[in-house]
């Protein structure tokens, strides 16, 4: 077996993925039988953060009768002109129904268009019509007190489906703090930091809060849609929603406080003390020779072309100062000492500046040609 394969903690456990092929499931009819609870969920252990289904749980669904058409039967769900014909009566009056709250919807989409598509249990919708308490809403003319209502503009279909899907969260909820974050799912966020003022107990409730089907539409065009149908909109469902997360949160904060970083003692800072600075090395400058200074060459003084022909006897002059002058003996019989006159090296001659030019122009040959012609014509000597 590769070493990169992913072993789960609980062998006695699958993924939804799984569970859903095993149970011939689609992957959205296992989500709906989820937060219906017709299939038992338990958390990851693992540290996954999501959710896992037991193989007895698996096993059990499997075992019951007329599997698995029976259990797809109870997650089918149909739209409003499909539910309408299935009670038998107009669409018209299937919504206005909905409307009133007489049928919650179980599951809602955004389509591509940006209009709301509200699904119905199937099986809700049978029951409802098979109800004889309920013959004078689907025949006949509608109650006066309803149609108040629906003058009104009441729509509760976006408020029951949101209470439906608290019911799935707070059944999978296994602490006060997991029911503190289902009930915020369905706040604005600044509904719930006036509630939950410390700040430590607003981002542990945060965590905590499940991701409602509609939210998945944030940063698309039709996300100021899916916040209406995820987010409490009436004063007193908002009301109520506040007054359960202050309960959950009380109750849990005496059962188990929320964590917080721990604090560090730390020692005060060691302040920097000053330090002499160290004295500098002696150092040993050599002696630096005067450079000559260079004067300009005065075309009216003579040159060292023209003073070559001097030059032999001023250097015949220095020789014999540089030769050894032999000593002279001295009575007494000591040893005659002999003086070495020192050599006297004369001064390098002065090299002149001269003034920058431009590139030195090629010499002509006008002059070797000519004398080239000369000699040509000159006779030949025999």
């Amino acid at each position: 077996m590769s070493a990169h394969t992913f072993e789960p903690v609980r062998s006695d456990t699958c993924t939804p993925s799984r569970a859903a092929r095993e149970l011939n499931f689609l992957r959205g009819e296992f989500d709906l039988a989820v937060q219906l609870g017709h299939v038992r969920t338990v958390p990851d252990e693992g540290g996954g953060g999501g959710r896992l289904v037991e193989r007895a749980e698996i096993d059990r669904l499997r075992a019951q009768d007329g599997f698995p058409d029976t259990l797809r039967d109870r997650v089918r769900v149909v739209g409003t002109t499909d539910g309408a014909e299935l009670m038998d009566i107009s669409a018209g009056r299937f919504t206005r129904l909905a409307r009133l709250g007489l049928l919650i919807p179980a599951k809602v989409y955004v389509n591509r268009y940006g209009a709301v598509v509200w699904l119905y249990l199937t099986g809700e919708l049978k029951h409802f019509a098979a109800v004889a308490e309920n013959t004078h809403l689907l025949k006949g003319r509608t109650p006066e007190t309803l149609r108040a209502q629906l003058a009104e503009g009441v729509d509760l279909r976006a408020r029951n489906w949101r209470m439906r899907q608290l019911g799935c969260l707070l059944r999978q909820a296994e602490d006060p703090w997991a029911r503190a974050g289902a009930l915020a799912a369905l706040l604005p966020p600044v509904e719930v930091a006036d509630v939950v003022e410390d700040p430590y107990e607003r981002a542990w409730v945060n965590r905590l809060r499940p991701a409602l089907p509609g939210q998945t539409l944030a940063g698309t065009s039709f996300a100021h849609v899916a916040e209406r149908i995820t987010t409490a909109q009436d004063a007193d469902e908002i009301e109520w929603l506040r007054s359960d997360l202050a309960h959950s949160v009380e109750e849990a904060r005496a059962l188990s406080p929320a964590p917080r970083p721990t604090a560090r003692r730390t020692g005060p800072t060691p302040r920097p003390t000053a330090r002499p600075i160290p004295p500098l090395a002696r150092t040993v400058t050599a002696r630096v020779e005067p450079m000559p200074t260079l004067v300009p060459v005065n075309p009216a003084e003579p040159t060292d072309e023209s003073m070559a022909g001097k030059a032999e006897p001023t250097r015949r002059a220095a020789e014999s100062l540089m030769r050894v002058v032999e000593p002279r003996r001295i009575p007494g019989g000591r040893a005659p000492e002999r003086c070495h006159v020192p050599r006297v090296r004369p001064a390098p001659s002065p090299v002149p500046r001269l003034p920058a030019t431009g590139p030195t122009p090629p010499r002509s040959t006008r002059r070797l040609r000519a004398w080239l012609r000369r000699e040509a014509l000159r006779p030949t000597e025999v």
